[in-house]
């Protein structure tokens, strides 16, 4: 059997593994339906979420042309959950890959280098680790205007710390593996066997843990959110509409509150299960079966 074989067989055996998860195929559902409702819905159902509408406020759901009413400045709630999706979705989805690209470089480092170079790299990760995210995150949004990229850099800059730590781990076991110190011996560099090496015989764990910073991250964008340090208007996201919605509830306008609610307990909860079903794929008594 030659390694391409081999290859295809793996990849196989993984796909069989992950179908057999019946919640990482609901997360995976899960995620392109939230995903095509906020990206492709408002290709079909178009509504003006720049100018405010004071003459249709609090429009119950099921008005005639507000299927999901309206807001208290007269916003479409059905194409503000979409617009909100959409923030959501792109800063959670890049704020998690930035954490998560940052976190295996410098664990992979950290834990190929060792002695002193990662006795300092992990001091500065125990160090930001022992303050909480959340303050570190409000810190940053408190100083910086909250644009959309902005939150991606802030959120990334700060979740790639948990990463590190696993990748680290990983490293410190695959150094000492015969490839990587024959790789060593006969005259590799160290950013060599980093990016052979240590990097692909990691992936399991970065993949797996990607899904996780995803996940982490959109509950981080609703936090801000929730805080009134998210995105300004007339820009949305979901945990912006929470926020606002909560003081409408107490005044019988429910429908402000739980759709947001709802579409951010599914989407975290998909990349949990999709995470889940990763880690079996990775599983080797798994995929070995």
């Amino acid at each position: 059997m030659n390694d391409q074989t081999r290859v295809r067989g793996l990849w196989r055996q993984g796909l069989e593994v992950f179908v057999d998860n019946r919640l990482a195929l609901a997360g995976v559902g899960i995620f392109v339906l939230l995903a095509a409702f906020s990206f492709l819905g408002p290709l079909f159902y178009g509504s003006d979420q720049v100018h405010t509408d004071l003459a249709n406020v609090y429009l119950s759901p099921g008005t005639a042309g507000h299927p999901m009413g309206t807001d208290g400045v007269g916003y479409d709630q059905l194409g503000r959950l979409m617009l909100g999706g959409q923030t959501s979705i792109v800063v959670g989805l890049a704020a998690g890959l930035l954490a998560t690209v940052v976190g295996t470089v410098w664990g992979a480092i950290a834990g190929f280098a060792g002695g002193w170079v990662d006795a300092i790299m992990m001091r500065v990760v125990d160090a930001m680790m022992s303050i909480p995210a959340l303050f570190l995150f409000m810190l940053m949004a408190a100083i910086v205007t909250p644009t959309v990229p902005m939150l991606i850099v802030i959120i990334g800059a700060f979740a790639w710390l948990g990463p590190a730590r696993l990748v680290r781990g990983e490293a410190l076991s695959l150094r000492t593996r015969e490839y990587v110190l024959a790789m060593r011996g006969m005259g590799g560099t160290g950013g060599r066997a980093v990016r052979r090496h240590i990097i692909p015989n990691a992936i399991g764990t970065v993949i797996v843990n990607a899904t996780f910073q995803i996940a982490d991250a959109i509950l981080y964008v609703a936090y801000l959110s929730f805080l009134g340090l998210g995105v300004p208007p007339p820009a949305a996201n979901w945990g912006g509409m929470l926020s606002d919605g909560l003081s409408d509830t107490f005044s019988g306008h429910w429908w402000l509150l739980y759709p947001p609610g709802i579409a951010i307990i599914l989407i975290v909860l998909a990349f949990n299960f999709i995470g889940d079903g990763l880690r079996d794929v990775f599983e080797v008594r798994l995929r070995r079966r």
